[in-house]
């Protein structure tokens, strides 16, 4: 019989669920990777987070086939090892669409209508009416990576009439923003942009694209929104640009260290608002990744190349 070692817990509902579907397979749930260790010569599927996959577990995995990575991020991901095996990696992109887009354009009205400084004003009891608010509507929205969460972003973004831009890697038109640009064309249309947002992954591409020359090329009203990868700023010249009023305020849910220690600057910058990588919660999480895993385990079970969420190992994406 297959077995199926997971170190990703589901409710007992889903478990159950799985072993209805598919009695040949043979699923065992463990907490974590050490506990897990002693069926890893057996296992011809591995279902994690990701963050507990190196090469010394492939070495002990000598019969695994298929990793499914129960979330986007793959920064931990031995790609060359599972390239090396022809041990196939699929993950749960897409699953984080509706909550990230819920929580982008959260924040978005947020800033716009300055929620922020009313909660603060109700905290001092003040009455104060000359806040001065704005409309979404006629403001641009520029975002960095146009898949499923960007598409997702971009389509609400529309519902209030903002004009929206994508950055992606080629600048291949994506039908839900007005323009599209290449990530090489970013300095282009960043002077552009009332709000900056990026849900990018972590790649060597990315790391430390934004820089101070980026935040400088920014209005001085704009916005930036971090909902990606920490790792796209550099910290120094983020803060660098906001106190010297190259743009208005960041946004920030992910971060190069996570948990952001406690002595970290960006704690006491007022013009920093500070998010500890939530934006992708949702209670539909575990459901919709389940079905994921399950479509792509009737695939592989008939030998189907077609798999959801797929990744090319050369890219890491």
């Amino acid at each position: 019989m297959t077995i199926v070692l997971s170190t990703f817990m589901p409710d007992k509902v889903f478990r159950e669920q799985l072993s209805e579907l598919f009695p040949e397979f043979h699923f065992l749930f463990f907490e974590n990777m050490e506990e897990a260790k002693g069926v890893l010569p057996e296992t011809e599927i591995l279902v994690t987070y990701g963050e507990d996959v190196n090469k010394d577990i492939l070495d002990q995995a000598s019969e695994l086939k298929w990793i499914m990575v129960f979330s986007a991020g793959l920064e931990k991901i031995p790609f060359k090892e599972l390239k090396r095996r022809g041990i196939l990696l699929t993950n749960a992109r897409g699953i984080h669409k509706i909550p990230m887009a819920e929580f982008a354009i959260g924040l978005l009205l947020m800033h716009a209508k300055q929620f922020l400084v009313f909660s603060k004003q109700q905290e001092e009891h003040l009455w104060n009416k000359r806040v001065p608010t704005k409309e979404l509507l006629g403001e641009t929205l520029l975002v960095l990576g146009t898949g499923a969460i960007g598409r997702e972003i971009a389509r609400y973004a529309k519902f209030f009439g903002m004009k929206t831009i994508g950055i992606n890697r080629n600048a291949r038109p994506i039908q839900e923003f007005d323009e599209t640009y290449s990530l090489s064309e970013l300095n282009q249309v960043l002077p552009e942009a009332d709000y900056v947002l990026s849900i990018l992954p972590s790649t060597k591409d990315t790391i430390g694209i934004f820089t101070l020359e980026q935040f400088m090329l920014m209005k001085e009203s704009a916005v930036f929104i971090n909902l990606g990868r920490g790792d796209c700023i550099v910290e120094e010249d983020l803060l660098n640009a906001l106190e010297k009023g190259e743009f208005s305020h960041a946004y920030l849910d992910v971060f190069s260290e996570e948990p952001l220690r406690k002595e970290h600057p960006f704690w006491t910058c007022n013009r920093i608002t500070i998010t500890p990588h939530v934006s992708a919660r949702s209670s539909m999480y575990v459901s919709r990744g389940m079905d994921i895993f399950i479509d792509n385990l009737k695939r592989y079970i008939t030998g189907r190349e077609d798999m959801i969420n797929l990744i090319d190992l050369d890219r890491g994406y």
